[in-house]
């Protein structure tokens, strides 16, 4: 995912993250969440090759349609976010599977895969990806963001929802059962994930996209879990900014008479964390952290909101995935300064809090992913390891374990144990 801090409360891409709330925030802002644009210098491959789409190699073929429909797992599982382009990706894997993680999640950015008007794909780099991932044993979830400008010219959701079909279409015949899951797209409540502006209308278009994506993958590769995006974590409703993310669960819900619930699988979760233990949440229980404190969005239980509006909407019966989670630590990112109050022991507290409550109280969370792994070493690359993606990785710079490393190791192992798994 990308999430990112949107002037001036909310995240956005590629906006300068504004200086930090005071103790009092007001309550229709959101809170700040993790920025996953990542390094400039690690971002995915530039279109290099020259494969046609007709021509591109089958990696792995797609399995015949089963005859059941695909099932989510059914018991908890575990997932990190990593970023595995132009990264040493035996290293990240090996630690990935040292701490019980289950599945990795990965964003794929299509504009720097996929070039319409050279007509050209750059799959290198994502081959291998897929490849070493699924030779260290873990399923590999995918978040697919931002078209090409010859699809939308800010890079938003494509314009003709087709063009992202043949795209997944593309991926789900190249890949096969090596991909198990698709998220599609990432918290288009945001203007900036939607072409630069944001209004109940739009979400409509976000469902036409889905429909599309789901469909073209399902016919390749039946099993593939298809995700709703997360919407962001916000109580923001302003066109330039956001739509709020009961708005448009809202709008989601209700589009066509609530057409969506046969073209997803799983609705994904995009919870905030704040400085704001797991266990609180506004009005109630609120935290007593300086700032982020005021809104039930910044906290990681607004997943108990969401989980109500799917129920209000009638999707009681779609589980949810957590696609990012996390809770930032020390760190000189302007917008990011409630990680100030949060120890790296802390954060391991929280971070196991949240897993073992998601275990104890909500059957209906069959995946969570931390964000995240290996941030910090990218970061500590381009020296620059106080960066606050840094700040929420479980890994140092020097790739050594933090405490939430091995705090979600021991924890997951127990877990894991007590059900024979």
């Amino acid at each position: 995912m990308l999430l990112f801090l949107l002037v001036p409360l909310i995240a956005a891409c590629g906006a300068n993250p504004p200086s930090a709330p005071s103790a009092s925030v007001p309550t229709a802002a959101v809170v700040a969440t993790p920025s996953t644009s990542v390094p400039a210098q690690t971002a995915v491959p530039t279109v290099a090759a020259t494969v046609a789409p007709t021509d591109v190699p089958t990696l792995a073929a797609a399995t015949e349609a089963p005859t059941a429909a695909p099932a989510t797992p059914p018991s908890l599982e575990f997932g990190i976010v990593g970023h595995l382009y132009y990264t040493d990706r035996d290293r990240v894997l090996q630690l990935v599977q040292n701490a019980g993680f289950d599945w990795v999640r990965q964003q794929v950015v299509w504009k720097d895969i996929q070039d319409p008007v050279a007509g050209i794909y750059g799959w290198e780099e994502l081959d291998m990806i897929v490849n070493t991932v699924n030779a260290y044993g873990r399923k590999l979830l995918v978040n697919i963001v931002q078209s090409p400008t010859a699809y939308n010219a800010t890079n938003g959701l494509p314009d003709d929802p087709a063009t992202l079909g043949n795209f997944v279409e593309l991926m789900a015949n190249r890949y096969g059962d090596k991909i198990q899951a698709y998220e599609i797209w990432n918290e288009p409540n945001l203007a900036h994930e939607n072409g630069g502006k944001i209004v109940p209308a739009d979400v409509g278009h976000y469902v036409e996209v889905l429909k599309v994506a789901y469909t073209r993958i399902k016919a390749v590769s039946p099993n593939a879990i298809v995700l709703a995006a997360a919407s962001s974590s916000s109580g923001v409703t302003d066109p330039a900014l956001a739509l709020s993310d009961q708005a448009f669960y809202q709008a989601m819900y209700t589009y066509n008479n609530g057409e969506v619930r046969n073209y997803f699988d799983v609705q994904a979760v995009h919870p905030g964390g704040s400085a704001n233990s797991p266990d609180t949440l506004w009005p109630d229980n609120p935290s007593k952290a300086q700032g982020w404190t005021d809104d039930s969005t910044f906290y990681f239980r607004h997943v108990e909101n969401v989980r109500a509006w799917m129920e209000q909407y009638g999707m009681a019966d779609k589980k949810m995935w957590i696609t990012e989670y996390g809770w930032a630590t020390p760190n000189n990112t302007p917008g990011y300064e409630f990680g100030n109050q949060v120890s790296l022991d802390q954060q391991a507290a929280y971070i196991t809090g949240a897993i073992t409550r998601t275990y104890e109280q909500y059957p209906w969370v069959s995946n969570m992913f931390l964000w995240n792994i290996n941030f910090a070493v990218l970061w500590g690359e381009r020296g620059e390891p106080q960066h606050e993606q840094a700040s929420f990785a479980i890994l140092n710079p020097d790739w050594s374990p933090r405490p939430a490393y091995l705090g979600v190791q021991s924890l997951i192992a127990e877990l894991k144990k007590k059900e024979g798994r």
